[in-house]
């Protein structure tokens, strides 16, 4: 303790002065949580964060006056540090709540079990509630987060939930515990129960705990087939589960939910914005659908941070909820494969399907012909965009089918709409290397993710990219599908920002891309298993081929020694050697007319030679 935080600091009783409750995952910014908090907070509020929150949130909260409740006196002297004088900390619990004090708005978004201390008296999660609800002015408002006992995140983990041995494991809320609520119709009625109205309520994806994608529940569960959504929840993901150990593919079991509208039920955790009284402050969002955006997305570096899309009379749009970072032109020599235009996001949200989802599905019915009608017009679609040279730049060239949504895919003319056209190509690529990159990315999640679809299996990444080509329409070869390749490792690069190093793996690594291969970057168990199974029928197949090799040089080699054994047997026969007597004559005379024609034909040439020189003389003597 120093003296300069002490005096900032208020202890009431009840801290706990060797724990640590701050969160590890961080994400820039505070993330789509801070981009809502501070959307939530008006200027001038009077703020409670309840319980232990990334030190990011409260600096974007500067706008109003916060005042912190903790249990842990070393993270409460780490926040006063950090946040100033502006911020007040009261270490000591639920017990610890300024008396008499009202709150405009009360967030506790990291639950609330972080926040009861147990050096003081337990209440339990109503009478913690019960507290917080207490704590709000009339018409405050609480953010509170609720984890999801049956989530994406714990039906993919290879470590039960139930297993933890970790310092932030010591207390864990049980399945079967009826002193919580364990859904979100349960957690509505205790708000209710404690004279709060649901405002709101957002699905976290990929976990509570650092959500890089907060998600409209209702619209979530009534829009299934949203390509936005489908696009949202599969990169949410796939980012958040990369590297980790996982019983199957959470991108996938997260699009699947989506479509049979359990993409609210099944999400990690729920951020429900309740209210007290029905009238809320000057400057409070009034609900969701006049006041809080649909969505809330990471995007991560560079440049732009979360990204919202919010809801308007005449649809989604795009929007921009914070600063936004220009990115610097840079040299030619050191000029990145793809950068990002902010301006490009505040426009409308394209309607329809993903188009990797579509073709997918079209893979797995085996409906050529949908397929062959959606890759044709995905083909003409991206050669319509392209300029006189024959070259597409800007969006389009990024225009991948995980970027691209389809509208009326059913029907005869495919619409389709670039979903995010923030990211753009720095130079132009020929038409070939840009649909090339697109199936690719395609081709290698078809393979890799062990989807069946129609075509042989002993077909690689880049021999099948030249299937969907041709079916396309396009002639693509193994030198379109090698630049694309290179392409897709710039672009990547550049999404992802790395190094030098790091480039160089991922070269090496899509390259290195096997339809007996596990999916790049997924460590899933279940992927894995259906890896080892395109491996085990490949050897079998292998080693069918070189039995049926083996036994063709066997019966070739049998042949051999039948003839030899026959050639042997006759060149040991008197009739053998009786014709060799006769023959050898013949070979003599043979031999000896072409000497003789040698010799004659030498003559001929030696006399015309002579009978022509006193030809040559006279003709000199002239």
């Amino acid at each position: 303790m120093t003296t300069e935080t002490a005096p900032r600091i208020a202890l009431p009783g009840g801290e706990m002065l060797a724990w640590s409750d701050l969160p590890e995952q961080r994400l820039p910014g505070g993330g789509p949580l801070a981009a809502l908090a501070e959307r939530v907070v008006p200027a001038g509020a009077r703020v409670l964060l309840a319980g232990p929150h990334d030190p990011a949130l409260v600096e974007r909260l500067a706008h109003a006056r916060v005042t912190c409740l903790l249990r842990s006196w070393p993270d409460g002297v780490a926040l006063a540090d950090r946040a100033g004088g502006g911020v007040s900390v009261v270490v000591g619990g639920p017990g610890g709540l300024p008396a008499g004090e009202a709150f405009d708005v009360v967030i506790a978004a990291c639950g609330l079990d972080a926040i009861e201390s147990v050096e003081g008296t337990r209440v339990g999660w109503d009478g913690l509630l019960e507290r917080l609800a207490g704590a709000l002015a009339p018409g405050g408002a609480l953010l509170l987060r609720l984890d999801n006992p049956a989530g994406l995140d714990r039906l993919v983990a290879a470590t039960p939930w139930y297993a933890g041995r970790d310092d932030a494991d010591w207390v864990l809320g049980g399945a079967l515990d009826a002193g919580r609520p364990a859904n979100l119709d349960q957690l509505r009625d205790r708000l209710a129960g404690a004279g709060l109205a649901t405002a709101g309520c957002f699905a976290a994806y990929p976990g509570a705990a650092a959500p890089t994608a907060l998600v409209d529940a209702a619209a979530l569960a009534g829009r299934g087939t949203s390509g936005l959504f489908d696009a949202v929840l599969h990169g949410a993901c796939a980012g958040g589960f990369a590297g980790r150990p996982v019983l199957r593919d959470p991108a996938r079991l997260a699009v699947d939910a989506l479509h049979a509208g359990l993409g609210a039920a099944l999400a990690p955790g729920w951020l429900v914005l309740a209210r007290r009284g029905n009238d809320a402050p000057e400057g409070l969002p009034a609900g969701t659908a006049t006041g809080l955006p649909v969505a809330l997305v990471q995007t991560g570096p560079p440049g732009i941070g979360v990204v919202e899309v919010v809801a308007s009379a005449v649809g989604w749009r795009w929007r921009v909820g914070g600063p936004v970072t220009a990115t610097p032109d840079a040299p030619f020599a050191t000029r990145e494969a793809a950068w990002r235009d902010p301006s490009a996001l505040t426009g409308p949200v394209p309607e329809g399907r993903l188009l990797r989802t579509v073709l997918l599905d079209t893979c797995l019915r085996r409906d050529l012909d949908a397929l062959r009608r959606l890759l044709r017009g995905y083909a003409d679609w991206l050669a319509g965009h392209a300029d006189h040279a024959g070259r597409l730049g800007g969006a389009m060239a990024l225009a991948s089918p995980d970027n691209v949504v389809v509208a009326d895919a059913a029907g005869p003319a495919p619409v389709f709409a670039v979903l995010d056209p923030s990211w753009r190509a720095a130079d132009g690529w020929p038409v070939d290397v840009a649909l090339a990159r697109g199936l690719w990315r395609f081709a290698a999640a078809l393979t890799t993710g062990g989807y069946a679809h129609p075509w042989p299996s002993t077909l690689d990444v880049a021999g099948l990219t030249v299937v969907l080509g041709g079916a396309a329409g396009r002639e693509l070869d193994r030198v379109a599908v090698a630049a694309a390749v290179d392409a897709e490792v710039a672009v990547t690069a550049a999404l992802r920002g790395l190094d030098g190093t790091a480039r160089h793996a991922l070269a090496e690594e899509l390259r290195a891309v096997e339809p007996t291969a596990p999916p790049p970057g997924l460590d899933s168990h279940q992927q894995l298993r259906e890896a080892w199974l395109r491996q085990k029928d490949e050897l079998t197949r292998l080693a069918a081929l070189l039995r049926w090799t083996e036994d063709l040089l066997t019966s070739r080699e049998r042949a051999l020694r039948r003839a030899e054994a026959t050639i042997n047997l006759l060149s040991g026969s008197l009739s053998y050697r009786v014709g060799r007597l006769a023959i050898a004559p013949a070979r003599l005379a043979k031999r000896g007319a072409r000497a003789a024609k040698r010799r004659a034909r030498t003559a001929l040439e030696q006399r015309r030679a002579a009978g022509d020189q006193p030809v040559r003389a006279g003709e000199e003597r002239q």
